[in-house]
């Protein structure tokens, strides 16, 4: 075999292998030195090949895939910056344990320190970020035998989740026939299959010290990853417990157990100071920074139970007093018996009540557009089995805020490194992997990933993007920044106007636009779009200053409203 027929049977042989154990999308950034492998997936038939322009849009792509899917999705890049433009996506995988392959072509060991062009250092270049991470140099024929396997523990290592760097080297010319592949296992089998012994149970003695707590003072604080809802609501019966339901969790459904204000409520005098006897915290945190010192205040005597699946640390107060490695799912079901509902449940759904209700009010007496009920309305025309995808800042905290409770909503966020970067493309990589998806994105955000609508109106999906234009960083306008310094000085370091257009950006794009300029016309306008389908865009107009003032008329109002049912 000459040497390019060699890396073109090479390349055959992992897109062969990644097929048989599931790989079904690739995401390909153009470039020369990854021809081998992105013929090879052109070539197979059996991968769907989205070729995006930007290598940071097609990360957080296939980013997307990841998550709406639970397969790891490929992402393929030339060498050079092409591939240092992935570290963002990949840092995200890596926080939120999202599975993503990440092959990046890569010049062989003579072009190496001799300043040839599009030649850097690609070894290690993700760091800790990554499961597992291999050069396995130029393709050579003595190794044929070792290509199934590294191609069957690629997709393994990431399945177990997170990322994995795939470095693979190829010399001119890059261009070579495929020859008969190596054989696989019979049956289409992968070559590796990897059982992994997880503990998915607690300890006995760990259920009978949360069991013991029935009736008395507790809550639970569900984040994503927290288990089913029926199990978390069998849970919270059987303790006697609220459930304050962040909702990524999803367990934000209708019931008496379900708190959905938790972050208004927990700002009153009255809520605030109710000190639970115990906490049992499952899945991720809330994003609510009141949720979070809410909890960092109780102190030591309040037993706080954290439960997490792989054994990680989701405990930023540093106040757990059990770390528990296992699946929430098996411990609701080890304590779903019997139930000790009573005042101390009765009076949070009693709470909950109130405030949604406050809510209601408040924003029944503003016509105009507001972002509280911009997350309020779009969550409600999402439809059941779909998608709400949100991005960071004041999208997500929106969302978690002022969303209601309801059945069939699936909410997704990249919340692993918490980065404004790279959503509209993640969005769309949801959507590719067959959800039907109503994003939810700042201005910024959205023009910081802008180059993912490119190709955008041919892509196989139904993704609506509702994009909030308050010509800027609305987010830092709560900060203490915003009213310590000149108007002029903020706006410029931290406002950071962009007085564009958004609807015409986005035509640019060849995007459909819709524009929605008042608060009853929001709903009708997402509805609208999802029912056309294909990507489309829903621009809705705000303003910073105001959205100060209606967050402080919501939080008012659930003061107000604690306090007459605490009378």
């Amino acid at each position: 075999m000459n040497a390019s027929d060699v890396q073109a049977t090479f390349a055959a042989t992992l897109v062969d292998e990644w097929v048989r154990a599931g790989v079904r999308d690739a995401i390909v950034a153009p470039g020369s030195r990854s021809t081998p492998i992105t013929l090879a997936l052109a070539s197979d038939g059996r991968v769907r090949v989205h070729v995006v322009l930007d290598e940071r849009s097609a990360g957080f792509m296939a980013l997307g895939l990841g998550l709406s899917t639970g397969r790891p999705a490929l992402v393929v890049t030339t060498s050079g910056t092409a591939a240092v433009e992935l570290h963002p996506a990949v840092v995200e995988a890596g926080q939120a344990g999202v599975p993503l392959l990440a092959v990046t072509a890569d010049r062989p060991a003579e072009l190496h320190d001799v300043r040839a062009p599009q030649t850097i250092d690609q070894v290690g270049l993700y760091g800790r970020s990554v499961r597992w991470a291999v050069s396995p140099g130029v393709p050579e024929a003595a190794a044929t035998g070792t290509w199934r396997s590294l191609a069957a523990r690629a997709v393994a290592e990431a399945a177990g989740g997170g990322p994995v760097h795939l470095n693979l080297a190829f010399r001119e010319p890059l261009l070579g026939s495929t020859l008969p592949l190596p054989p696989g296992r019979p049956d289409g089998a992968p070559w590796h299959r990897v059982a992994t012994a997880v503990r998915r149970d607690a300890p006995a003695w760990v259920v009978d010290r949360i069991s013991a707590l029935a009736g008395r003072r507790g809550v639970i604080v569900a984040g994503a990853g927290a288990g089913s809802a029926p199990a978390v609501r069998g849970l919270a019966e059987a303790l006697g417990w609220p459930v304050l339901a962040d909702p990524r969790s999803g367990c934000r459904v209708p019931a008496r157990s379900t708190i959905a204000t938790a972050d208004a409520l927990l700002r009153s005098k009255e809520v605030g100071s109710q000190v639970p006897e115990a906490v049992l915290r499952l899945g991720d945190p809330w994003v609510s920074r009141v949720v979070g010192t809410w909890l960092s205040g109780l102190g030591p005597e309040v037993d706080q139970i954290v439960v997490d699946p792989l054994g990680r640390w989701p405990d930023p107060e540093r106040m757990a007093a059990l770390v528990v490695t296992a699946e929430p799912e098996s411990l609701c079901a080890a304590l779903s018996h019997g139930s000790a509902w009573g005042e101390w449940g009765e009076q949070w759904a009693a709470l909950e009540a109130a405030a949604q209700a406050a809510f209601d009010e408040v924003l029944a007496g503003h016509p105009e557009v507001t972002e509280p009920g911009v997350a309020r309305t779009v969550a409600a025309t999402v439809p059941d089995g779909g998608v709400l995808f949100t991005s960071a800042s004041m999208p997500l905290r929106d969302v978690e805020w002022y969303v209601r409770p309801r059945h069939g909503l699936r909410v997704l966020a990249n919340r692993g490194a918490n980065g404004i970067d790279g959503v509209v493309s993640t969005a769309l990589g949801t959507a590719l992997g067959g959800d039907e998806v109503v994003a939810l994105v700042g201005d910024l955000a959205f023009l910081y990933d802008s180059a993912g609508l490119v190709g955008a109106p041919e892509r196989a999906c139904s993704c609506t993007l509702v994009v909030v234009d308050n010509d800027g960083g609305g987010i830092f306008s709560f900060l203490p920044q915003a009213g310590a310094l000149a108007e002029d000085r903020f706006e410029r370091l931290w406002g950071t106007p962009h007085g564009l257009d958004l609807a015409a950006v986005a035509a640019g794009y060849r995007v459909p636009v819709g524009v929605a300029g008042s608060a009853a016309e929001v709903g009708p306008a997402v509805l609208a779009a999802r029912q056309a389908g294909g990507v489309r865009i829903v621009v809705v107009k705000t303003s910073r200053r105001a959205n100060v003032a209606v967050h402080d008329e919501l939080h008012q109002a659930v003061v107000t409203a604690v306090r007459r049912v605490m009378a």
